[in-house]
Parts: C-alpha cells; structure tokens; sequence
C-alpha cells in the first residue's frame, strides 16, 4: 500500500500519511525507525507494511 506523507516530526519520528484513496494513517517511530530512513518530507511518496495488529510495521521508498 502506498500514501503520501502529511505531517513528519524529525524530533520523536512519527508522523502522519494520506492513502491513495484519502484515508488518514497515522505511524510511529518504531515504523520510521525500521525502515533505516533519516527523514521524510512532506508531499514524499512512501510505501507501507502493516503487521498483524493492524498498525504499521514499515515505511520504505517505493522503487521502481
């Protein structure tokens, strides 16, 4: 699943995204801490892995 990011806090690093179909999804920072990513900006496109919970386990940069 993909979704663009709207709100990125580099100090506690979490945040927030919108799917492709408008839905908020919110992430914490074990999800940004797993993806080995430093930072994320707004309007950046990012891919997501949801673990068995439901949260979200990953965001990574979707490749081509």
């Amino acid at each position: 699943m993909q979704g663009t990011i709207s709100e990125f806090d580099p100090e506690t690093r979490t945040g927030s995204l919108l799917l492709d179909d408008g839905t908020p999804v919110t992430f914490g920072r074990a999800a940004f801490d797993v993806s080995g990513l430093r930072l994320l900006r707004l309007g950046q496109r990012v891919s997501l892995e949801y673990g068995p919970d439901g949260n979200v386990d990953k965001i990574s940069i979707p490749t081509f």
